[in-house]
This record gives structure tokens, sequence and C-alpha cells, in this order.
């Protein structure tokens, strides 16, 4: 297995590095102050590829793979952004690039992906529902057929930066689950706009990750012409399994870059801070090893999902690899930002050292995308073989 680096990726490494940078913890603590939206940010990374990197050159893309869009996420967000910036690719290149470059038509790949790749497009995607949550399948959002489309109701729940979107890729129901052989049969994906007559949200008040709203959604009586359906009607299930599993990539790449940002944040202010005998605190082997731990369990997070989307790229199944590794990465942030908290004392609680935001934004990725209780029923299941207890 190769773990070096080609000339290519680490100049994109580099280039991702210099953005990331440049977008550093003040800017990102400023907007979290004001739950404003990373504009700036993103049409600098559009700005300079770093969006469309998987994308397919013909429309505006590099053609590049999974791998290189993870080590340019992990860059970025170790710049001083922390993981909620790692939530703009799941929103563009993801619920937006992989829906529409993998599944869509050929219209839509050219009405869509340039407009992506430049930053002119954004998405958001309605999957989360009230009385489903993680269980995908239950969920009851249903689009009946209405002339030549359908008509759309039900509603969202969590769904991220939907004022901002410009495209809403939505998953819904075409056939009920009492008319179906199996759960997975009968759902579709529409790629439809968020101020679509019939289209409402509410935001939701919550903890971190203020940079990027979260909605209530809800659809009422939603025309849905033919040219919106994604893939093909009542088999959306692969489509979506390709999109979540992604999801699980760029969402790790993000904790990876957390973990580093955090650590490396403590060890500085460890070295300079001289409490008993003008030893700095960083000798301390109280702090030490928790930073030790973190650091470990984050680098083990990168190498197993380098791993998964390496296997992405080739075209074998990448799932086990995709969970395992975003299960890591979201105890490893969890250690790392809580230890760089402890190693900072009473200042690692002040807002000016952008811990207490690393922090908060963090905390959710151990029950989102997918909870590290899933995650081990996935592997208990798939991995070991043992029988499903739900």
């Amino acid at each position: 297995m190769e773990f070096r680096l080609s000339e290519d990726q680490r100049m994109l490494v580099e280039t991702a590095r210099k953005v990331g940078e440049r977008f550093g913890p003040e800017y990102w603590r400023d907007l979290d102050a004001r739950k404003a939206y990373p504009k700036e940010a993103w049409a600098a990374i559009c700005e300079a590829g770093l969006c469309g990197i998987t994308l397919p050159e013909e429309h505006g893309g590099s053609g590049l793979g999974m791998l290189e869009m993870a080590l340019a996420i992990e860059a970025l967000t170790a710049g001083g952004a922390g993981s909620t910036l790692a939530q703009m690719f799941m929103l563009n290149p993801i619920f937006g690039g992989v829906s529409i470059a993998k599944f869509g038509t050929e219209a839509q790949k050219k009405a869509l992906l340039p407009g992506l790749a430049s930053g002119e497009i954004t998405f958001c995607m309605a999957l989360t529902e009230p009385d489903a949550g993680t269980n995908s399948l239950e969920v009851r959002s249903f689009a009946r057929a209405d002339g030549n489309g359908w008509r759309l109701n039900g509603r969202k729940v969590w769904i991220t930066a939907v004022p901002q979107a410009s495209k809403m890729l939505v998953v819904a129901r075409t056939r009920k689950v009492e008319e179906v052989k199996r759960r997975t049969e009968g759902i579709s994906l529409f790629m439809i706009e968020p101020e679509r007559e019939g289209v409402s949200h509410a935001a939701i008040d919550k903890l971190g990750t203020n940079t990027l709203p979260s909605s209530s959604v809800f659809f009422d009586e939603v025309r849905v012409e033919p040219d919106d359906l994604v893939g093909t009607l009542d088999e959306g299930w692969t489509a979506l399994l390709e999109v979540l599993n992604t999801e699980r990539i760029v969402t790790t790449a993000g904790l990876v870059g957390t973990v580093e940002l955090a650590i490396r944040s403590a060890v500085e202010y460890a070295q300079g801070r001289k409490v008993f005998g003008g030893k700095p605190i960083a000798s301390y082997q109280g702090l030490q090893f928790p930073l030790a731990q973190a650091h470990a369990l984050g680098e083990a997070a990168r190498v197993l999902n380098h791993k998964a989307a390496s296997l992405c790229d080739l075209g074998e199944p990448y799932g086990s690899a995709a969970n395992q590794a975003k299960l890591l990465a979201a105890q490893a942030a969890a250690q790392a930002t809580e230890r760089a908290m402890q190693t900072m004392g009473g200042m690692g609680y002040a807002k000016e050292f952008h811990m207490e935001r690393l922090w908060r934004d963090a905390r959710l990725f151990r029950f989102a995308p997918v909870s590290e209780e899933m995650v081990l029923n996935f592997i208990a299941i798939h991995d070991l073989g043992m029988p499903r207890g739900y």
C-alpha cells in the first residue's frame, strides 16, 4: 500500500493549506458569533478549484478522486475552520456533485455541475425526518403521481443551509412502504429549488456549527417536474447510499483536520505557559498523554479514511472503511478538543482562544450524519456477521 503523496497531491494540499490559513480562526470566530454564512471562504475555495476536485473535467472540475478531496479538506479545516467547513463539501461536491455527476442526466450535468464548481450554484439535501432519523428507509415524505410529474408532501428536519441553497436534493417515497416487497424499493431523488411554491422552512436554534443554519422543511403540494428526477424512479436507494457513504469520507476529513488544529493550538499554548518553577506545562505528562492519545486516534482515522477514499476511487466496496473511519474521527475530535480546552485551562473556555467553538462544532459529529451507535451496529452486522439487534 502506497502512503506517499504524489507531487500533484502535495501541490493540492499546499494550495488547500494556504486557502485554509487565509481564512483562519478569527474569521470563523466572527462568523460563529454573527451566525453568518462563509460565502467569502467558499468563493475562495471554489476559485482555487477545490470544490470541483472530483467533478468531470468537461463540466469544470479536475476529474480527480475522493482521496484528493479528503486531502484538501484535511488541510482546509486544519487552517482554522475546524469541522464545520467540511459540511460545505457535504452540501456541494457530495449532495450536489455525486448525485448529479453519477446519476443525473446529461442535461442536469450541463445545467448544474459548472455552477457547482464555480460556486455560483449551492446545494442542500432534504433527507432526515422527525419520525425516521437515521432510518432512511422509513422516510414518509411522499410524491404522488400528478400528470407527467408529481405532487410532494411531507416534512424534513435538521436540513443544513436551506436559505443559502440554490438547489435541494429531496429524498421521498414514490411508492408507499405497504406497496413494495422490500423497503429499499419505491424511493426516489428529486432536485428542486428551496423557494419553489409549497416549500417552507424554519430555523432551528442550536449549540454549534452556527455558520450553517439548520432548518425544518415543509412540503405542501409541491409540484415536481419530470426533469427534476435524479436517477431512476423508485430506485433511488442505491444512489442515496453512494451519497451517504461519500458524505462519511468528507465528514471524517474535516474531523481529522480538527484534531490537527486542536492539538497544535494546545501544544503551542502549553509550550509558552510556565506556572511552576519556570518549566512549560507542555513538559507535564498529565497533559502530554491525553493529547498524544488523541493524536494517535486521529492518525488512525486519517489512514482508514484514505483507505475508504482510495477504494471508492477504485470502484470497490468502501462503506465499512468509511463508517469505521468516521467513528474513530468523531471520537478523536471529541478527545482532542476536550483535552485542548483542559490544557488551556480557563483560556480554553474563552472565545478568543477558539477552542470552545471547535469543541461545540465537533460535538455534532458523534451523532451526525450517523451516530456512533449506528456505526457500531453496522460494524457488528456487516463486518463481524452478528445478528441484527434492532
